[in-house]
C-alpha cells in the first residue's frame, strides 16, 4: 500500500499519524508570507493531507482571506450565508444552528468541482469537546482489494445536499432543522461524482463518497446503502484518521480532494465557532477520464438543459 512518505520540507513538522495529519510549528499565516513558505505549506498539505497550526492569534479575517487567495481562488458555500464585511468567510456557529457536522463527508461534493482545499479557524471553542476528525481518502483506497478497487472504479454515485435530515441528525434543534431547510438545502443540487477520482496534484487514486451520497447510479436502494457502508468503512478505519482537539485561534488546512472529516459534537449546548474559508477545485475526473456533472441546480430544471 502506498502510504506517501512526505517530501523534504523547510518547515518545522511534528507528524501526528502514520498515513494523515502533521502539525506545522513556528509558522504565523497570513496573506504576506514568501512564496517558498506558500510552496512549502502546499507541499505539506499534499504530503499529510490535513496540516494544523496553534496559536494564530494574528490570522483575523482579513488574514484568513488574503491567505486563501495564496493557495488558489477563494470561493464561498454554494448555499450558506457569507459572513458580512467578507467574499467568502462562512461561519460556523453553534448558537445560530448551522454548526452541525457530525456525519462524514468531503466538503460540497454535490457540486461537480468541490473545494480544492479547505482552511478553517477556531474562534470560540467549548471548555471539552468539539474535537474534529479527518479520514485519508487515499489511504482507504490503497487499502482495498484488487477486487474491490475494480468494483469501486466501476461505480459513480449522486450526491446532494437535500436529504433526510431528521433521519441523520435525530436529536437536531430546531434552530438547526430550520438552518438546514431555509438556508442549506433551500437551493437544491444533486451531482453525478465517479466513486474513485484522479487526484489533480498528485495523480493519486482517492474514494468520493461521505454524507451528501444519496444513491449509487444503476443500484437499488438498498444495494446502494451496503456499498456505501463497504467503502465507507475503509475510510473511516482508524488507521486512517487523525483526530485535533482545538484551542483558540488554532487554523487547519485540509486537502479535501483526499480526505473526508467529522465534526464530533460532544460539547452539550456551549459556544463553539467557527470560520472556513475555501480554495476553488477542478471538476472532479474518474479513472475512466470521465467527468462529474451537475444533473440539478437551481438554474437547471433538468439534465436535458
Amino acid at each position: 500500500m502506498n502510504t506517501k512518505r512526505p517530501a523534504t520540507s523547510p518547515l518545522k513538522i511534528r507528524r501526528l499519524t502514520g498515513r494523515i495529519g502533521a502539525e506545522v510549528v513556528g509558522l504565523k499565516l497570513g496573506g504576506t508570507l514568501a512564496t517558498d513558505a506558500i510552496a512549502a505549506v502546499r507541499q505539506t498539505l499534499l504530503a499529510h493531507r490535513v496540516i494544523f497550526f496553534r496559536d494564530q492569534h494574528q490570522f483575523d479575517d482579513a488574514a484568513q482571506e488574503d491567505f486563501t487567495r495564496l493557495l488558489g481562488d477563494l470561493v464561498p458555500h454554494p448555499t450558506e450565508r457569507v459572513r458580512a464585511g467578507t467574499k467568502g468567510i462562512l461561519e460556523l456557529d453553534a448558537a445560530a444552528g448551522n454548526a452541525r457536522a457530525d456525519q462524514w463527508h468531503t466538503d460540497v461534493t454535490f457540486l461537480d468541482a468541490p473545494p480544492r482545499y479547505s482552511i478553517l479557524r477556531a474562534v470560540r471553542i467549548p471548555a471539552y469537546g468539539g474535537d474534529t476528525c479527518w479520514a485519508n481518502t487515499v489511504a482507504a483506497y490503497d487499502a482495498l482489494s484488487p477486487e474491490l478497487k475494480q468494483l469501486a472504479e466501476s461505480l459513480w454515485a449522486v450526491h446532494t445536499n437535500k436529504y433526510d435530515y431528521a433521519a441523520q441528525y435525530v436529536h437536531s434543534s430546531e434552530a438547526e432543522r430550520k438552518h438546514y431547510e431555509e438556508v442549506f438545502s433551500k437551493q437544491i443540487y444533486e451531482t453525478e461524482q465517479p466513486v474513485v477520482r484522479i487526484h489533480p496534484e498528485t495523480g493519486e487514486k482517492s474514494l468520493v463518497l461521505g454524507q451528501f451520497v444519496q444513491r449509487f447510479i444503476g443500484q437499488t436502494h438498498v444495494d446502494s446503502q451496503i456499498l456505501l457502508q463497504l467503502f465507507q468503512g475503509h475510510v473511516t478505519r482508524l488507521e486512517n484518521c487523525v483526530r485535533w482537539s482545538w484551542r483558540e485561534a488554532d487554523v487547519a488546512i485540509w486537502d479535501n480532494q483526499a480526505t473526508q472529516h467529522y465534526a464530533i459534537y460532544d460539547y452539550e449546548g456551549q459556544d463553539r465557532t467557527m470560520r472556513r474559508t475555501t480554495v476553488a477545485g477542478e471538476v472532479t475526473v474518474g479513472v475512466d477520464g470521465r467527468h462529474a456533472r451537475i444533473v440539478k441546480r437551481p438554474d437547471l430544471k433538468d439534465a436535458a438543459e
